[in-house]
Protein backbone atom coordinates (compact mmCIF):
# COMPACT_ATOMS: atom_id res chain seq x y z
CA UNK A 1 0.00 0.00 0.00
CA UNK A 2 1.47 3.40 -1.00
CA UNK A 3 2.20 5.70 2.07
CA UNK A 4 3.61 8.65 2.74
CA UNK A 5 4.62 11.22 5.37
CA UNK A 6 2.85 14.00 4.24
CA UNK A 7 -0.43 12.31 4.84
CA UNK A 8 -0.16 11.57 8.51
CA UNK A 9 1.63 15.52 9.20
CA UNK A 10 -0.78 17.87 6.68
CA UNK A 11 -4.15 16.07 5.98
CA UNK A 12 -4.98 13.69 9.51
CA UNK A 13 -4.96 17.37 11.35
CA UNK A 14 -7.37 18.24 8.71
CA UNK A 15 -9.70 15.99 9.30
CA UNK A 16 -9.62 15.92 12.94
CA UNK A 17 -10.90 19.69 12.85
CA UNK A 18 -13.70 18.65 10.35
CA UNK A 19 -14.83 15.87 12.73
CA UNK A 20 -14.28 18.50 15.44
CA UNK A 21 -16.52 21.59 13.88
CA UNK A 22 -19.18 18.52 12.70
CA UNK A 23 -19.81 17.86 16.49
CA UNK A 24 -19.76 21.49 17.05
CA UNK A 25 -22.10 22.74 14.38
CA UNK A 26 -24.36 19.61 15.31
CA UNK A 27 -24.28 20.32 19.29
CA UNK A 28 -24.85 24.14 19.05
CA UNK A 29 -27.93 23.62 16.40
CA UNK A 30 -29.30 21.22 18.89
CA UNK A 31 -28.83 23.98 22.22
CA UNK A 32 -30.39 26.62 20.10
CA UNK A 33 -33.04 24.06 18.64
CA UNK A 34 -34.45 24.06 22.14
CA UNK A 35 -34.99 27.45 22.77
CA UNK A 36 -37.86 29.40 21.28
CA UNK A 37 -37.72 33.12 19.99
CA UNK A 38 -39.61 35.82 21.99
CA UNK A 39 -41.70 36.74 18.63
CA UNK A 40 -42.07 33.41 18.07
CA UNK A 41 -41.26 33.71 14.61
CA UNK A 42 -40.62 30.57 12.47
CA UNK A 43 -37.17 30.15 10.32
CA UNK A 44 -40.24 30.26 7.19
CA UNK A 45 -41.50 33.16 8.93
CA UNK A 46 -37.37 34.77 9.38
CA UNK A 47 -37.06 33.69 4.98
CA UNK A 48 -39.97 35.39 4.12
CA UNK A 49 -38.99 38.72 6.04
CA UNK A 50 -35.85 38.96 4.78
CA UNK A 51 -36.79 38.34 1.37
CA UNK A 52 -39.50 41.12 1.72
CA UNK A 53 -37.11 43.32 3.45
CA UNK A 54 -34.61 42.60 -0.05
CA UNK A 55 -37.79 43.48 -2.28
CA UNK A 56 -37.28 39.88 -3.67
CA UNK A 57 -40.55 38.33 -4.89
CA UNK A 58 -39.70 35.77 -7.25
CA UNK A 59 -38.03 33.07 -4.77
CA UNK A 60 -39.93 30.34 -3.32
CA UNK A 61 -39.55 28.59 0.33
CA UNK A 62 -39.83 25.13 0.38
CA UNK A 63 -40.15 22.87 3.11
CA UNK A 64 -37.69 19.52 2.51
CA UNK A 65 -37.08 16.51 4.14
CA UNK A 66 -33.71 15.61 6.74
CA UNK A 67 -31.94 18.20 9.21
CA UNK A 68 -28.86 20.39 7.85
CA UNK A 69 -30.28 20.00 4.59
CA UNK A 70 -31.04 23.28 4.00
CA UNK A 71 -30.12 25.20 1.05
CA UNK A 72 -30.73 27.88 -1.72
CA UNK A 73 -31.10 26.78 -5.54
CA UNK A 74 -30.37 29.75 -7.13
CA UNK A 75 -31.20 27.70 -10.67
CA UNK A 76 -34.84 27.55 -9.85
CA UNK A 77 -34.69 30.19 -7.39
CA UNK A 78 -36.28 27.59 -4.76
CA UNK A 79 -35.37 28.26 -0.64
CA UNK A 80 -35.51 24.97 0.52
CA UNK A 81 -35.24 24.81 4.81
CA UNK A 82 -35.35 21.33 6.39
CA UNK A 83 -37.80 20.03 8.87
CA UNK A 84 -36.03 21.63 12.22
CA UNK A 85 -36.06 24.76 10.74
CA UNK A 86 -39.24 25.18 8.26
CA UNK A 87 -41.87 25.45 10.53
CA UNK A 88 -40.19 26.05 13.77
CA UNK A 89 -39.74 29.05 15.53
CA UNK A 90 -36.46 28.54 17.52
CA UNK A 91 -32.97 30.65 17.41
CA UNK A 92 -31.34 27.39 15.30
CA UNK A 93 -34.28 27.96 13.03
CA UNK A 94 -34.13 31.03 12.67
CA UNK A 95 -30.33 31.49 12.28
CA UNK A 96 -29.90 29.21 9.81
CA UNK A 97 -33.27 30.20 7.49
CA UNK A 98 -31.95 33.48 7.13
CA UNK A 99 -28.41 32.33 6.32
CA UNK A 100 -29.67 30.69 3.38
CA UNK A 101 -31.79 33.79 2.49
CA UNK A 102 -28.63 35.22 2.48
CA UNK A 103 -27.64 33.77 -0.58
CA UNK A 104 -30.71 34.75 -2.30
CA UNK A 105 -30.17 38.14 -1.32
CA UNK A 106 -26.25 37.48 -3.00
CA UNK A 107 -28.25 35.80 -6.31
CA UNK A 108 -30.50 38.71 -6.51
CA UNK A 109 -27.92 41.06 -6.44
CA UNK A 110 -25.35 39.27 -8.37
CA UNK A 111 -22.93 39.53 -5.90
CA UNK A 112 -19.64 38.08 -7.73
CA UNK A 113 -18.15 35.60 -5.51
CA UNK A 114 -21.41 33.50 -5.31
CA UNK A 115 -21.67 33.68 -9.41
CA UNK A 116 -18.07 32.65 -9.71
CA UNK A 117 -18.23 29.65 -7.19
CA UNK A 118 -21.47 28.31 -9.34
CA UNK A 119 -19.29 29.10 -12.02
CA UNK A 120 -16.62 26.59 -10.65
CA UNK A 121 -18.91 23.33 -9.23
CA UNK A 122 -18.71 21.09 -12.60
CA UNK A 123 -14.65 22.01 -11.88
CA UNK A 124 -14.89 21.44 -8.57
CA UNK A 125 -16.98 17.81 -9.27
CA UNK A 126 -14.40 16.87 -11.69
CA UNK A 127 -11.58 17.71 -9.69
CA UNK A 128 -12.32 16.13 -6.27
CA UNK A 129 -13.94 13.04 -8.67
CA UNK A 130 -10.49 12.14 -10.45
CA UNK A 131 -8.08 14.74 -9.64
CA UNK A 132 -6.08 12.62 -6.70
CA UNK A 133 -6.51 9.36 -7.70
CA UNK A 134 -4.90 10.55 -11.33
CA UNK A 135 -2.21 12.22 -9.14
CA UNK A 136 -1.32 9.14 -7.35
CA UNK A 137 -1.31 6.66 -10.31
CA UNK A 138 0.84 9.28 -11.37
CA UNK A 139 3.21 9.07 -8.81
CA UNK A 140 2.81 4.96 -8.56
CA UNK A 141 3.78 4.24 -12.67
CA UNK A 142 6.50 7.16 -12.95
CA UNK A 143 4.01 9.41 -15.27
CA UNK A 144 4.44 12.85 -14.60
CA UNK A 145 2.25 14.00 -17.11
CA UNK A 146 -0.61 12.19 -15.26
CA UNK A 147 0.56 13.33 -11.78
CA UNK A 148 0.08 17.16 -13.24
CA UNK A 149 -2.92 16.65 -14.73
CA UNK A 150 -4.16 14.96 -11.48
CA UNK A 151 -2.69 18.07 -9.61
CA UNK A 152 -4.38 20.32 -12.07
CA UNK A 153 -7.88 18.70 -11.67
CA UNK A 154 -7.70 19.25 -7.96
CA UNK A 155 -6.39 22.59 -7.96
CA UNK A 156 -9.42 23.69 -9.63
CA UNK A 157 -11.41 21.52 -6.68
CA UNK A 158 -9.86 23.34 -3.93
CA UNK A 159 -10.45 26.91 -5.84
CA UNK A 160 -13.84 26.30 -5.35
CA UNK A 161 -13.76 25.66 -1.39
CA UNK A 162 -11.97 28.66 -1.07
CA UNK A 163 -13.67 31.03 -3.01
CA UNK A 164 -16.79 29.25 -0.70
CA UNK A 165 -15.58 31.29 2.42
CA UNK A 166 -16.21 34.51 1.73
CA UNK A 167 -19.79 33.25 -0.15
CA UNK A 168 -20.65 31.30 3.34
CA UNK A 169 -19.47 34.02 5.57
CA UNK A 170 -20.85 37.05 3.32
CA UNK A 171 -24.46 35.06 3.76
CA UNK A 172 -24.36 35.06 7.52
CA UNK A 173 -22.88 38.94 7.60
CA UNK A 174 -26.19 39.98 5.91
CA UNK A 175 -28.58 37.31 8.10
CA UNK A 176 -27.61 38.82 11.20
CA UNK A 177 -27.52 42.77 10.09
CA UNK A 178 -31.18 42.60 8.85
CA UNK A 179 -32.30 40.10 11.81
CA UNK A 180 -30.85 43.38 13.70
CA UNK A 181 -32.10 46.23 11.60
CA UNK A 182 -35.58 45.22 11.78
CA UNK A 183 -35.85 43.67 14.91
CA UNK A 184 -36.48 39.98 14.43
CA UNK A 185 -34.59 39.23 17.73
CA UNK A 186 -33.99 41.05 21.10
CA UNK A 187 -30.16 41.02 20.99
CA UNK A 188 -29.66 38.10 23.21
CA UNK A 189 -31.02 35.88 20.98
CA UNK A 190 -28.68 37.63 18.12
CA UNK A 191 -26.09 36.32 20.12
CA UNK A 192 -27.47 33.00 19.78
CA UNK A 193 -27.92 32.97 16.33
CA UNK A 194 -24.19 34.09 15.47
CA UNK A 195 -23.20 31.10 17.50
CA UNK A 196 -25.01 28.79 15.64
CA UNK A 197 -23.52 30.41 12.33
CA UNK A 198 -20.32 30.57 13.91
CA UNK A 199 -20.07 26.95 14.20
CA UNK A 200 -21.56 25.93 10.50
CA UNK A 201 -18.64 28.61 9.11
CA UNK A 202 -16.30 26.17 10.87
CA UNK A 203 -16.94 23.46 8.60
CA UNK A 204 -16.22 25.19 5.60
CA UNK A 205 -13.48 26.32 6.97
CA UNK A 206 -12.25 23.10 8.26
CA UNK A 207 -13.59 21.63 4.51
CA UNK A 208 -10.82 24.54 2.96
CA UNK A 209 -8.30 23.62 5.07
CA UNK A 210 -8.27 19.83 4.39
CA UNK A 211 -8.48 20.52 0.66
CA UNK A 212 -5.14 22.75 0.74
CA UNK A 213 -2.87 21.17 2.88
CA UNK A 214 -4.39 17.64 0.36
CA UNK A 215 -3.17 19.61 -2.50
CA UNK A 216 -0.07 20.79 -0.46
CA UNK A 217 0.67 17.00 0.09
CA UNK A 218 0.48 16.26 -3.96
CA UNK A 219 2.91 18.91 -4.90
CA UNK A 220 5.40 17.82 -2.35
CA UNK A 221 5.05 14.11 -3.37
CA UNK A 222 5.69 15.41 -6.60
CA UNK A 223 8.89 17.61 -6.13
CA UNK A 224 10.43 14.73 -3.54
CA UNK A 225 9.85 11.85 -6.57
CA UNK A 226 11.51 14.40 -8.96
CA UNK A 227 14.55 14.83 -6.85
Amino acid sequence: MFFDQYYLILVVPTLILSLWAQIMVKSTFAKYSKISCSRRITGQDSAALLLKANNIRDVRIEATGGSLTDHYDPSSKRLRLSQPVYGVNSIAAVGVAAHETGHAIQHAVSWGPLGLRSTLVPVANIGSMFGPYLAMAGLILSMPMLLNIGIFLFAGAVLFYLITLPVEFDASARAIAILRSNNVLTHEELRGVKKVLTAAALTYVASALTAVMSLLRLILLSRSRRR
